[in-house]
């Protein structure tokens, strides 16, 4: 069975006054209310993916502990809250995920991605930093990660990552600092 994710079909009444005459325009990018006239834009969610690596070089990965996509491969990060620049989101993502502190973050990159969630999809722009933290004997997965693992970036089995961002990523930083 194909679950139907996309917000054109999972929403269907104006957030605004309840009415079912709320219909898509921009080829699926946006909403408006026929009767209130309320405009509502798809934008993507902001969200924050952190590489982190140990002394040997090789990448902290996480094991995912909920859904979506639980038990697979994943930076360690998330989203961007309201109003919180992604700098300030990278260091509360990684203190709660891992229990340590980042002490550097340097961009690498960004990619667009589906989160599915609930049966809605989400889409993000997943902006990567390397990053060094304070204390890596110290990290106690929490939050959503059950574990993490170390890998050398270009032994990673993509097949294993959380989604295509991810395998983005860690290609980005493969053909910039390994080739």
């Amino acid at each position: 069975m194909i679950v139907k994710t996309h917000p054109e079909e999972v929403i269907k009444y104006c957030p605004r006054c309840g009415s079912k005459k709320f219909k898509t325009n921009d080829k699926g990018r946006s909403f408006n209310c026929e009767e209130c006239h309320f405009n509502y834009y798809l934008n993507n969610s902001a969200a924050v993916a952190c590489l982190i690596f140990n002394k040997e070089g090789k990448l902290m990965l996480a094991r995912r502990a909920v859904e979506p996509a639980k038990g697979m491969l994943d930076l360690p990060g998330g989203f961007v809250e309201p109003m919180e620049s992604a700098e300030d989101a990278l260091v509360r993502e990684i203190k709660e995920e891992l229990g340590v502190n980042v002490t550097k973050a340097e961009y690498l990159a960004s990619f667009p991605n589906e989160y599915v969630f609930s049966g809605f999809s989400v889409f993000t722009v997943d902006m990567a930093f390397i990053c060094t933290v304070d204390n890596l004997e110290a990290i106690l997965p929490a939050d959503d990660v059950s574990s993490i693992e170390y890998f050398f970036p270009k032994e990673i089995n993509m097949k294993e990552l959380c989604s295509q961002s991810m395998v983005n990523i860690i290609n980005q930083y493969i053909k910039r600092y390994l080739y």
